[in-house]
């Protein structure tokens, strides 16, 4: 987790682009406007004051920066690793040394990874052209108003929530974390304590963000913190 190459990987790699269907029931609508909160959530205010005018348009442009962003990031990654593998074998044939196999397989690896990380902004390319589908779907089914509520109550309560996740953490710092698992967990919270949905949809809603957008193993932290929250909130009400 802490190698940047394999986090990025784990982020974006081995997940297809994400394609809506109509029609859409309304736990279809809640799921999209919980992944449109979470891309836009980075490139919004976090005052809730400055969240008061915002509208559809607005999250659907920090969303795009957001894919957008780890587009460049990706394939930042991908041109780094095709020119390690190629400085390795240039180096090699300069030196007039036989090719080990132990340098082939790493040059090789370089490779695929660096086409992994390709294919992956390739995917981000494609979830960023399907969000105008997104907006068809929110002009139907209120994601607007469920997403800029969703994002404005995490602004609201912010302090709350981290206090409550902070608490739920066992040799954690929740400033320790990436920035997409806190924005999970925080959204998690703002659904359970201030938009009344159910515990158990809420860990499963996180758990699938985090399955599509952190690392590999990141959902099963999450799951966990998130659990731990929900006892200490039903022990604390007891």
């Amino acid at each position: 987790m802490t190698d940047r190459c394999a986090a990025k990987s784990a982020i974006l790699g081995d997940r297809a682009s994400f394609t809506l269907h109509f029609p859409f029931n309304p736990m279809q609508a809640r799921r999209i406007a919980r992944e449109l909160a979470l891309l836009s959530i980075s490139q919004l205010p976090n005052k809730p004051e400055k969240l008061q005018d915002r509208d559809l348009k607005d999250l659907l442009q920090a969303a795009v920066r957001t894919l957008m962003t780890e587009v460049r990031e990706t394939l930042e990654m991908a041109s780094a690793e095709l020119q390690r593998g190629n400085e390795r074998l240039l180096k090699t044939e300069l030196l007039r040394e036989e090719i080990r196999a132990s340098d082939a397989q790493r040059s090789v690896a370089m490779v695929k990874e660096a086409i992994e990380f390709t294919q992956s902004a390739i995917n981000r390319l494609g979830m960023a052209v399907e969000l105008p589908e997104m907006l068809q779907a929110a002009g139907q089914l209120n994601v607007q108003d469920y997403a800029l509520d969703l994002v404005t109550k995490v602004a609201r309560y912010q302090a709350e929530i981290d206090q409550t996740l902070t608490d739920s953490m066992v040799d954690w710092q929740l400033s320790r974390l990436a920035r997409i698992d806190r924005d999970i967990l925080r959204m998690a919270i703002a659904e359970i304590c201030y938009l009344k949905t159910p515990p158990q949809v809420a860990v499963n809603e996180a758990v699938e963000l985090a399955k599509r957008y952190s690392e590999a193993d990141s959902y099963r932290f999450i799951n966990g913190v998130l659990r731990r929250a929900i006892d200490q909130m039903k022990a604390t009400r007891a």
